[in-house]
């Protein structure tokens, strides 16, 4: 929360019970009650602003001077929803440029880009115009500084669903996983936009489970094309035992190839095979079963220790499938 001594235009700041054209409004402190526990200390200016901004909000006081208002409110604090939705409020019914409007909220989540209320501000406004002209390249340009971030991924999300923009979002997303093979974000968006376009239509889904394993050959220990693999093969009947990705991952471990989550996914096929035959493996399941336990007591003592507790709980379980079969 910035308090300066100057606006935004950095000229000497006058504080609004010193001005004029305010004298008609009396300001309203803030209550917090006659023996406040933690009482926030709130600098000087902030508690003007807001003393004249709760005055306007109980006044309901619609006018050019109430919007300049809430311009130095979110200033001081660009997460107060209350100011947002009252500065919205004042907006519609001044009849104000929205695209005015839209540059505005644009540059305060280029200095607030991780705040939600910047983000649900821009997409009411959006909303109102319904006119996406430009979203797409201003979220792509949001991403460009912070790949994760949470709420522009979100913004864009709704904007493809509202205005139906799906047309080229996965040569979007092939473009940022060449960037960055590990961009978990980027997956995400892969996935959501596969879900929403073909509802993991089959031919599409194969397409993309080879699109996972040249990834995952490229690097192998990238745990979001496995996340995304994984993903996929729920939607495909044979699950974890998928011919193709088996032959991969098969080929991937007798090189030597020690990623934990090739690792992982060997003994989940294990277990998913064993399920399959109703926990009456066969002789080729019990081959799978037994590499399976090995892997865990690899994972557990030295490739993945942080889980160590988990891999053992794992082989607790295979073992005991195991045996009472037996």
């Amino acid at each position: 929360m910035s308090d300066s001594s100057s606006d935004e235009n950095g000229s000497e700041w006058v504080f609004y019970r010193e001005r004029s054209e305010w004298s008609d409004v009396t300001p309203i402190p803030q209550e917090e009650g006659p023996r406040p526990v933690v009482s926030i200390a709130y600098g000087a200016k902030f508690r003007d602003v807001y003393d004249y901004m709760r005055a306007i909000l109980k006044s309901g006081e619609v006018s050019e001077r109430a919007l300049a208002l809430t311009k130095d409110a979110l200033r001081l604090n660009p997460a107060n929803y209350t100011v947002w939705q009252y500065r919205r409020h004042i907006l519609k019914s001044l009849g104000k440029d929205l695209r005015e409007e839209l540059d505005y909220i644009g540059e305060v989540i280029e200095c607030n880009p991780k705040n939600y209320q910047v983000w649900h501000h821009r997409m009411v406004i959006v909303e109102w115009l319904n006119d996406a002209t430009g979203e797409l390249e201003y979220i792509e340009k949001m991403l460009s500084l912070d790949p994760k971030n949470y709420h522009a991924w979100k913004h864009r999300q709704w904007v493809l669903i509202k205005f139906s923009l799906f047309e080229n979002e996965l040569q979007y997303t092939h473009q940022l996983i060449e960037e960055d093979i590990r961009n978990n974000s980027a997956w995400n968006q892969r996935y959501f936009v596969i879900n929403f376009v073909s509802d993991f239509d089959e031919k599409v889904v194969h397409q993309e489970i080879e699109y996972a394993l040249n990834s995952i050959l490229k690097v192998t220990k990238n745990e979001s094309a496995w996340n995304y693999l994984r993903g996929l093969l729920i939607h495909v009947d044979s699950g974890l035992l998928d011919s193709k990705v088996v032959s991969v991952c098969e080929h991937l471990y007798a090189q030597g190839n020690k990623s934990i989550h090739l690792l992982a996914y060997l003994v989940d096929m294990a277990l998913e095979k064993l399920q399959m035959e109703r926990y009456e493996p066969s002789e080729e399941t019990n081959v799978l079963l037994d590499r399976a336990k090995k892997i865990c007591k690899e994972l557990a003592e030295t490739y993945d220790r942080v889980r160590r507790k988990y891999w053992l709980y794992v082989l607790k379980a295979i073992e005991t499938k195991a045996n009472f079969v037996l």
